[in-house]
């Protein structure tokens, strides 16, 4: 699919549903809505994009308890593609917990062979780091289309509190820290009408004419 129109995510009291919604959309099309929602947080995870918790941090009065998965605050505007993938990351981490498969060691920051093979089902690309293992994480043009069929919004707002380190950092055995790398270009071209300012994004280079205002649309 060539282009679709996106809206954008800027205030805070919708994101964190936002980012539940495309965790239930993704645990049904890649685990078949088998693992068990985690309670989604958005806060400082230092010198990572995201973790879970391998323990049910989260406690709630009926005696329901639940795994934590953070995104951290301070990546909240990588284009959208790389949201979701940080999101797949950790949603295979929760799959591997639920299943008893053991995909990490050293504190939880290096992934192995097992990581690997679970992400790439779910059309994550896996490239290895000595330091991190099978970890450095980007979309397939499989899960990209996905995304722009979906016509999912980027979140175009961040947390400036100096936590985004682009090297490793030390786990701990309570959580599995998504380690940032060398950031990447967004996978995808994002089109703006430069009349209404509508935006839309591709995946290869297009010519989109604006069906509002006629107008030919412009890359950003």
């Amino acid at each position: 699919m060539e282009g679709k129109r996106m809206k954008q995510t800027i205030k805070t009291s919708r994101t964190a549903g936002y980012l539940e919604k495309l965790f239930r959309t993704l645990n049904t099309r890649y685990f078949g809505d088998t693992i068990e929602e985690p309670i989604i947080t958005i806060q400082s995870t230092p010198r990572a994009y995201g973790h879970v918790t391998v323990s049910k941090a989260w406690h709630k009065a009926n005696g329901d308890e639940r795994h934590e998965l953070n995104i951290a605050a301070g990546t909240l505007d990588r284009p959208i593609e790389e949201i979701v993938s940080t999101l797949l990351h950790e949603m295979v981490h929760l799959m591997n917990l639920q299943n008893g498969v053991q995909d990490c060691s050293r504190g939880g920051t290096y992934h192995n062979r097992k990581f690997k093979a679970a992400a790439e089902a779910c059309d994550l690309h896996i490239d290895y780091d000595e330091r991190i293992g099978w970890s450095v994480t980007s979309p397939t043009e499989a899960l990209i289309d996905f995304i722009i069929e979906e016509g999912w919004e980027d979140i175009c707002m961040s947390r400036e509190d100096g936590c985004i380190s682009r090297t490793p950092g030390r786990g701990s055995p309570d959580r599995t820290p998504t380690t940032p790398t060398t950031p990447k270009k967004s996978s995808t071209r994002k089109y703006i009408c430069p009349g209404c300012k509508m935006s839309v994004r591709a995946t290869r280079e297009v010519n989109i004419i604006c069906g509002d205002c006629g107008l030919k649309m412009i890359r950003i």
